[in-house]
């Protein structure tokens, strides 16, 4: 059960040969990430075998971590997850960042407007990262909320992000990115995504059709700072079953564009 995300959590810039580093800050937020969906509960054994720690360090992080506020106890089975004090750390990122603050009054409106589900997503290396999130009451229940990641070379969000960067540095992280279908949709071959991201540079939008959730038809339109380098995304995601690509892409394609106009004229030139 041991997590790719977790034991990769080690090797973040400087890794074990950065005299800077702080290794049991490195540890204790190791053991925040083991939890999610679908380890939402551990007990210390699982928690040390994920985090890869000695059943002593795993009790002493833990400790720590529930005086701390950020890890429950059950008194009962002995199993450990997340309190809500967990969710400060997004709240304070949020609330501190620009670049949301400034989109609110953008996505709210255009979600008003369009009645669709509307994001903001902000970009890490190869993935993305969600913002924020207006949902539609046609969208049907998905996984996506507030953090959740995503790949960037098959979602509209990531190329959008993608074709207006160097084309060098986009071609970069894509070669740094693990390309794999995860529909049968999926475009992942190199130079398909080459040509994905020239036409999106041209139009100025990016799409996405059944390649990351089928049946998720999605346009985006990248946020620049004031220097011209993409720093988010604004996407509107809707269903199969009530659109078709070419009408998306119509009706679409013209509002996430003013949107993410409008938001990159709002973001300060220090962002």
């Amino acid at each position: 059960m041991t997590s790719a995300r977790t034991r990769g959590a080690g090797n973040t810039e400087g890794g074990a040969s950065d005299p800077l580093m702080v290794r049991s800050v490195e540890k204790a937020f190791r053991v925040l990430q083991a939890f999610d969906q679908t380890h939402q509960s551990l007990s210390l054994a699982q928690l040390a075998q994920v985090v890869d720690l000695d059943k002593s360090a795993a009790q002493r992080f833990t400790h720590t971590l529930v005086k701390l506020g950020y890890l429950r106890k059950d008194p009962d089975t002995k199993r450990f997850e997340l309190t809500l004090k967990a969710l400060d750390l997004a709240r304070h990122f949020i609330s501190a960042n620009e670049v949301v603050g400034r989109a609110m009054p953008y996505l709210l409106h255009l979600s008003r407007t369009t009645e669709e589900t509307v994001n903001l997503t902000l970009p890490d290396d190869t993935e993305i990262v969600f913002a924020a999130r207006f949902m539609s009451r046609h969208m049907l229940g998905t996984d996506v909320v507030v953090g959740t990641r995503m790949p960037a070379f098959c979602t509209a969000p990531g190329r959008a992000i993608l074709s207006r960067l160097p084309k060098d540095k986009a071609m970069a992280i894509l070669a740094r990115s693990t390309l794999r279908a995860f529909t049968a949709h999926t475009i992942f071959q190199p130079e398909a995504l080459e040509q994905k991201l020239d036409r999106a540079r041209e139009l100025g939008y990016a799409t996405a059709w059944d390649e990351f959730f089928p049946g998720d038809l999605s346009v985006a339109s990248a946020i620049l700072d004031r220097a011209g380098q993409p720093i988010a995304a604004v996407n509107i995601g809707v269903s199969r079953a009530r659109f078709t690509p070419e009408r998306a892409e119509e009706i679409l394609a013209p509002l996430v564009v003013a949107a993410a106009g409008s938001i990159s004229q709002a973001v300060p030139s220090a962002a």
